[in-house]
């Protein structure tokens, strides 16, 4: 039972549901479906596919991910970053638009859930750690910029082609900002006003539906699409049946890849909120692979009703949180909203100025820039707003997929040089005690002229063991009066099989030397592998210490030792 818990998570809630849960998640549910609406439409276009879309990925989704999600209150359904995504890879595999184009990314959801649901059949939640946090804030605000100024052509009314590259957009727009659309930058600009208005005065009231409204009675009213102001026009009605993924389409050299890309960015942007959620309800605990699974699932499900990739959203997981969600019922109530649009509402919508979803994607995506965390970056780690700063610059310049692999290798790069680099510390006593401080950090340490005391903060691999082994030779070397080398070993967490050659080797060189080594503070999963190897041996278990004071003291016992044995010999 409880394994089946943990793969169905809806049984750890559902069945202690609370009558006074409801009202709560009822009006959670339709705030959230309420805000769907424009919302849904609006990345739709942004993925490049018709409005309608955007409403089928909000509903089966939702449900699937009720089930088998562990938040409570994470809205999965389209979002603004992954429906870029979209647009980016699917645009090289067709024409936007086009019946094609369609089919690509309902079978790109089908194959990222499929990804995420591997993933976490085989618990593979830690790629989480794989992006740092700089490399999420520089990609999530090249992305919002990237978003953004693709919507100055339905802003402006002007044509404008898709691009993933900040200075094509911005040069294009150029060009063509003489033919501006003035009627439809003022709806625009408008529906701006509105909804950011109406989002600082209350979060709980639907500024962007409020937005959508009067859009839709000035158009229809005053007659504005005769005067070039583009719409929405016809969205079908009815929900989307079900429809197996054309597998015939192939390119699957590009969808792969892309499906890959994205099942892993979406899980790291709905991880997150999960997890900034979990922390301010505390009375349950997100759990990294079963999300996997439960985003895969709604991925993988939704894709047979129509749906492109969707994940949890920041903005609109923060509004279900406020208006009261207390379980995942309220996103079936959210998807039950988009459910009862799509069968008698469409028809309102078909005076839908498309300047209006342009606004309604503007305001939403200035969330995801992050300026006072660059600002403190910059401040307090310049290695990490370099990687921040890289991460945004590829992703501007060369799109949003080398972008994000740009990161992540940079990121492993970085730790792999402050592993190839550990930091080693010198020691010294604090006088009158038995604490050992970096000689180089401490004044007034007790120190001995004829010992190396040092310590190695990492674990020792072979990535450098090879730098460590010449950090001691340097120093003996460089001290001829050196005739003990003693190893803190209290931050050594792992020692590898090149590592354990690389000790040998060191030890050997030491012996030749006529320099004695010294090993204390060893934690147990290293003193394991010294038994497993010949390590214990080369060391010998005269040389292995429980503190380091043990070790200073050894050579005192050793020679009490020998005096003691020559006086028997004498008598």
């Amino acid at each position: 039972m409880r394994q089946l818990r943990r793969f169905l998570p809806v049984l750890q809630w559902l069945p202690y549901y609370k009558r006074n849960y409801l009202s709560g998640d009822l009006s959670a549910g339709f705030t959230i479906g309420v805000l769907l609406i424009p919302q849904g439409m609006a990345y739709a276009l942004i993925a490049g596919l018709p409005p309608v879309y955007g409403l089928y990925a909000s509903i089966v989704p939702q449900i699937i991910y009720a089930i088998f999600g562990t938040s409570r209150q994470l809205s999965v359904a389209p979002v603004a970053m992954d429906s870029l995504l979209v647009a980016a890879g699917v645009s090289v595999m067709a024409t936007e638009g086009t019946d094609t184009y369609i089919a690509f990314a309902i079978l790109l959801a089908f194959f990222m859930g499929l990804f995420q649901v591997v993933l976490g059949v085989f618990r593979m939640g830690f790629i989480t750690n794989l992006l740092s946090k700089p490399v999420i804030s520089g990609f999530t605000s090249a992305a919002a910029l990237i978003i953004g100024l693709n919507q100055l052509k339905y802003l402006f009314g002007i044509e404008l082609v898709k691009s993933n590259r900040v200075y094509e957009i911005l040069w294009n727009t150029l060009v063509k900002v003489d033919e501006t659309h003035w009627l439809t930058m003022a709806i625009g600009v408008g529906g701006i006003l509105v909804i950011y208005g109406f989002k600082k005065l209350n979060k709980k009231i639907p500024g962007a539906l409020l937005a959508v409204g009067i859009g839709i009675v000035l158009v229809y009213s005053l007659g504005l699409h005769q005067n070039g102001v583009d719409i929405v026009r016809t969205i079908p009605q009815g929900l989307p049946a079900l429809k197996f993924p054309d597998f015939s389409l192939g390119q699957w050299s590009e969808l792969i890849p892309l499906a890959l890309t994205i099942s892993v960015v979406a899980f790291m942007e709905a991880f997150s909120v999960a997890k900034a959620l979990e922390t301010k309800k505390k009375d349950y605990q997100v759990d990294a692979n079963q999300e996997l699974i439960g985003l895969g699932a709604a991925n993988l499900i939704g894709s047979l009703f129509q749906s492109y990739p969707v994940t949890g959203g920041f903005s609109r997981s923060a509004v279900n949180l406020e208006s009261g969600a207390n379980t995942p019922l309220a996103s079936v109530f959210s998807a039950a909203v988009v459910v009862i649009t799509l069968l008698f509402l469409t028809p309102l919508f078909y005076y839908l100025p498309t300047a209006i979803l342009a606004s309604v994607i503007m305001v939403s995506i200035v969330n995801l820039v992050d300026l006072k965390y660059s600002i403190r970056l910059f401040k307090e780690d310049k290695v990490a707003f370099a990687l921040l700063m890289v991460t945004f610059l590829v992703t501007i310049t060369f799109s949003m997929v080398p972008g994000i692999i740009s990161g992540v290798v940079l990121s492993i790069l970085i730790l792999l040089y402050h592993m190839a680099y550990p930091h080693i510390a010198v020691l010294g006593r604090i006088k009158g005690q038995n604490v050992f401080r970096n000689v180089k950090r401490f004044s007034d340490l007790e120190i001995w002229k004829d010992k190396l005391i040092m310590r190695v903060d990492a674990p020792v691999t072979f990535i450098n063991i090879q730098y460590i082994k010449d950090y001691i030779i340097r120093e003996v070397e460089g001290n001829p009066q050196i005739k003990q080398v003693i190893i803190d070993a209290s931050a050594i967490s792992h020692v590898d099989a090149s590592a354990v050659q690389g000790i040998i080797e060191l030890i050997r060189t030491l012996n030749e030397h006529k320099i004695q080594f010294l090993i204390a503070e060893v934690v147990g999963p290293v003193r394991d592998s010294m038994f497993k190897t010949r390590l214990m041996e080369e060391i010998g278990f005269e040389n292995i210490y429980l503190t380091l004071n043990d070790a200073l003291e050894s050579e005192g016992r050793l020679a009490h030792r020998r005096r003691a044995r020559a006086v028997q010999h004498n008598d």
